[in-house]
C-alpha cells in the first residue's frame, strides 16, 4: 500500500563503553567516535552533530547501555562519564528524539515474528524481549545464578576471562536453553561482540548482527508522516488578496 506522507529520516546513536557507532536512513557507511569513562551527554550530543553534519536527519533514536524507563535514563551508567539522567536530548539535538536499552534496541532490529528472546554477550551481559512486536526491556545481568554469583559473571568477559572459552561456551550452551524455556520464546538470538567465539549455536538460536540496532532504530519512528497542509484560505480572504 503506498503511503502517503514525508519520508522520515533518522539518525541512530548506539552508544558503548568503548565506540558510539551512528548511521542515518539510507546509508550504509557507520561512523564512529571514541567513548568511555569522560564521555558526559553533553560532549557525545555535541560530537554526534558534527560527526552527522554532512548529513540530513529528521529525529534521532539513541541506543544507551543502562536503565531506560518510558524513554528516560533512570540511572548513571558504569562505563561512561555522568549527566545522563538530567540531560535534555531533544534540546540537544533539536529534534525529536527516543531513547531505549541498547540490547533492545538491538532486539528489535532482529525481530522477525513470534515471540524473541535477545541475549547480548559482551563486556556485560544484555537482555531484551519482544512479544508478538511489543519490545520488552529485561534486566538479567545482575540477578544471581549459582553460588552467589550472577549471570553476567558467567556469561560477560569476566567470566570468559576466568574460565577460559571452553568453559565460558559450555556455561552459554547450559543457560540459553534454559532461559529460552523460562520466557516461552519462539528463537533467541544472540548477538554482542562475543557471540562469534561460540562457533556453533545452541538449538533454537540464531546468530544475531550488530547492524541490527541500527535497524531497531529505525523502527522507533514511523517510517512516513503525514504532510502538513496549509489552512485552505477563505474564499472571501483569497478575493481581498487578489
Amino acid at each position: 500500500m503506498r503511503s502517503h506522507g514525508v519520508a522520515v529520516k533518522v539518525l541512530v546513536v548506539d552508544i558503548g563503553g568503548n565506540n558510539v557507532k551512528l548511521l542515518v536512513s539510507g546509508r550504509r557507511q557507520v561512523r564512529k567516535l571514541a567513548s568511555g569513562r569522560r564521555l558526559t551527554p553533553g560532549r557525545m550530543v555535541a560530537a554526534v552533530r558534527e560527526a552527522a553534519a554532512d548529513w540530513r536527519y529528521d529525529a534521532v533514536a539513541i541506543g544507551f547501555p543502562g536503565q531506560v524507563r518510558h524513554g528516560r535514563i533512570v540511572a548513571e551508567p558504569a562505563n561512561l562519564g555522568r549527566g545522563w539522567t538530567r540531560y535534555d536530548f531533544r534540546r540537544g539535538f533539536a529534534r525529536p528524539v527516543r531513547i531505549i536499552n541498547d540490547a533492545l534496541m538491538q532486539a528489535l532490529g532482529s525481530y522477525r515474528t513470534g515471540r524473541l528472546l535477545f541475549i547480548g554477550l559482551g563486556t556485560g551481559l544484555g537482555a531484551a524481549l519482544v512479544l508478538e512486536g511489543l519490545p520488552q526491556p529485561l534486566e538479567l545481568a545482575h540477578l544471581s545464578y549459582r553460588d552467589g554469583f550472577t549471570y553476567e559473571d558467567f556469561l560477560g568477559k569476566r567470566g570468559l576471562d576466568d574460565v577460559g572459552k571452553k568453559l565460558w561456551r559450555g556455561m552459554v550452551f547450559e543457560i540459553v536453553p534454559r532461559l529460552r524455556e523460562a520466557f516461552q520464546v519462539d528463537e533467541v538470538v544472540i548477538g554482542g561482540g562475543n557471540a562469534k567465539l561460540l562457533g556453533r549455536l545452541p538449538r533454537g538460536c540464531r546468530l544475531g548482527s550488530n547492524r541490527n540496532a541500527f535497524v531497531g532504530g529505525f523502527r522507533l519512528f514511523p517510517a512516513h508522516v503525514r504532510a502538513r497542509r496549509r489552512p485552505r484560505a477563505r474564499a472571501g480572504a483569497r478575493r481581498r488578496r487578489k
